[in-house]
């Protein structure tokens, strides 16, 4: 499971974090400035306040032990991890879907961290980071999630390129650095490289490489699914055990009909266990027994071989659950004798 820093973590890891020089872990110097996503920010100071705008930035600021410097989070696809619960508890939630402007403004922040452009961006509903500018409160967007909506009709954007979990750790590393507590941020750091080649030394290195396709949800059986594209987090956990997501569009989140994913013929299919209830097919018991029943669908080989597996929906986004999603992956294949 993953874990919040602790004195023990951070020792463990710096043998881990040797590479990294003593000029990262050095105390920050404010004001501190930074381009984010195309923008410049500057932090004039530690923030006090500070608002985890998505589910991604609120588990990294409680990770880095930055609870007492939190006034709330908003938008929670999944429960928080039950070793944060405790921290969490102490912060105020707004809302586990979309919060207003308002809201935020509310609570007096000093930062805000937010995880996705659907929070904070161009077409955001909740606010754009001029919006946030106008009012003094500098605001932080993960680099993972900086895409281009030029021809796509995802509102998240598409990929070019392989999400790499080197992005979560510049966003670890940076969000450390605003705290000005570097040195928690490199602990986290060696903690999850440590668990990426853990799960890399399980990949698939024999045979024809596994083609996954990852169900997040779906608003109903009839409805067009949403499904990771190939090259999000998706793609990565795919890449991570040597195999390729059935799903080729550059798409970060694509819809597709039954039709198209029975035409895919993936080999195993990932479903995403959601605590939102926004739709019965949050629940993994919701989607497969309708993968189960289905005319169609039950006579996918991969329904047929029971190479389904459940996995926590939060990983399909580019986050530090992403590699918690991968282990649960790797655990349930070579349970179902998919991984050597």
């Amino acid at each position: 499971m993953l874990r919040p820093v602790s004195a023990a973590v951070a020792a463990a890891a710096l043998c881990v974090a040797a590479a990294f020089s003593s000029a990262v872990a050095a105390p920050t110097s404010y004001p501190l400035t930074l381009e984010n996503c195309g923008a410049t920010v500057t932090i004039p100071k530690a923030p006090q306040r500070a608002i985890g705008l998505g589910q991604n930035s609120a588990e990294i600021l409680l990770m880095l032990g930055l609870k007492d410097r939190m006034v709330a989070t908003a938008f929670w696809p999944s429960a928080v991890l039950p070793e944060l619960a405790k921290d969490n508890a102490r912060v105020k939630l707004l809302t586990v879907e979309f919060p207003t402007f308002e809201s935020l403004l509310a609570e007096e922040p000093d930062f805000v961290a937010a995880a996705l452009p659907s929070l904070l961006g161009p077409g955001s509903k909740v606010a754009k980071r001029e919006d946030f500018e106008r009012v003094g409160v500098p605001a932080y967007l993960s680099p993972s999630t900086c895409l281009s909506t030029a021809g796509t009709k995802d509102v998240y954007g598409k990929r070019d390129t392989l999400w790499s979990p080197e992005l979560l750790y510049r966003e670890i590393d940076e969000l450390a650095r605003i705290f000005d507590v570097a040195e928690r941020g490199q602990a986290l750091i060696a903690d999850l490289k440590a668990r990426e080649a853990a799960v890399r030394a399980l990949r698939q290195t024999t045979g024809t490489p596994l083609k996954y396709l990852f169900w997040f949800s779906s608003p109903s059986p009839t409805a067009d699914a949403y499904l990771g594209g190939r090259n999000g987090a998706s793609g990565t956990i795919a890449a991570l055990l040597g195999g390729t997501n059935a799903i080729t569009t550059d798409a970060e989140w694509p819809t597709l009909g039954w039709e198209g994913i029975i035409a895919a013929n993936p080999d195993v299919i990932v479903v995403a266990a959601l605590d939102r209830n926004r739709w019965e097919l949050d629940r993994p018991d919701a989607k497969i027994r309708f993968l189960m029943s289905d005319p169609a669908v039950s006579q996918m080989p991969a329904v047929v071989n029971k190479a389904i597996v459940v996995m926590d929906g939060q990983a399909m986004n580019p986050t530090l659950r992403t590699l918690y999603g991968a282990e649960q992956v790797a655990k349930q294949l070579k349970e179902k004798g998919l991984l050597k």
